[in-house]
């Protein structure tokens, strides 16, 4: 009789092992979906909300830092940040030096050739100057001939070109001089310090901006072209890349992505689900 008052005991014991050891199950089976048990991931943290240093603490913050880490936990793995320059990061991914790209980069059809996309958030270049120019610029035919500037290592230099010639040069009026500059902030510099008149930038970057520097800005119309932003998955590794659809789609089903869209008042720019190659 002694034997079975002991079975309880056992039972309980056998719970506790196997509850013990869930949370190192799950890690396993998630490193094992992506073939390794950390995530390396490229950022270029000088693009708020989505990515940029702390002030106070100098620690990396921003959307895709919060969307990067609850991936890492539904894959069961870890996320290592790797800083890197804009223009090194998709030969960073070619050559398997990160395993993504996490930071702010556009899905365009020219990058495709070498990368796959994840489209996780819709997006579009803005217009904008400072407050107190924007009477200047009561519409966007009032850009032709004026000084536009935006960073030199994205697509915006030629997407503001391409709309220069549709509604400037088509229409008889000057095209809009384009100023590459070395970042969003290096425009916003220089549109404070008068050398542009104008600037580009994801219309969905300048809320947070206005609401670290006072309303500075003003947009000019609304963004004219519609765009994902999305992570770059190397074109070689298709667990990887299920793996993280997957993790992705988690998060919209259980509401993570939403509290960290909310989080960044980012929440008008949602996806309904992961998208693979979905920008034009």
């Amino acid at each position: 009789m002694s034997s079975f008052r002991c079975l309880p005991k056992v039972a309980a014991l056998l719970v506790s092992l196997v509850a013990l050891h869930a949370p190192l199950c799950e890690a396993q089976t998630g490193a094992s979906s992506i073939g390794k048990p950390v995530l390396v991931a490229a950022i270029v943290p000088n693009y708020p909300p989505f990515e940029y240093k702390d002030p106070a603490s100098d620690k990396l913050t921003g959307f895709d830092v919060d969307l990067g880490e609850a991936l890492a936990t539904k894959l069961g793995v870890k996320i290592e940040w790797q800083e890197t320059s804009f223009d090194q990061m998709m030969s960073a991914l070619g050559t398997h030096r990160v395993d993504v790209i996490l930071s702010g980069m556009t899905d365009l059809p020219a990058r495709r050739e070498s990368v796959n996309f994840l489209d996780y958030i819709t997006t579009g270049p803005q217009f904008y100057t400072l407050k107190e120019r924007a009477g200047a610029f009561a519409s966007m035919d009032a850009l032709c001939g004026k000084a536009v500037g935006t960073s030199r290592r994205t697509s915006f230099p030629n997407d503001i070109a391409n709309w220069s010639n549709q509604h400037c040069v088509k229409a008889g009026k000057p095209a809009i001089k384009v100023v590459g500059t070395d970042g969003s902030s290096d425009a916003r510099l220089q549109l404070r310090q008068n050398r542009i008149d104008a600037a580009v930038q994801g219309g969905e970057t300048l809320p947070y901006q206005n609401s670290v520097e006072h309303d500075a800005y003003a947009p000019i119309g609304q963004p004219f072209l519609s765009q994902y932003t999305a992570i770059g998955m190397s074109k070689d590794n298709s667990a990887l890349n299920s793996a993280l659809v997957n993790a992705f789609n988690q998060l919209v089903e259980d509401g993570t992505y939403q509290k960290i869209l909310a989080k960044w008042g980012l929440q008008h720019h949602a996806v309904p689900k992961a998208m693979i190659n979905a920008g034009t």
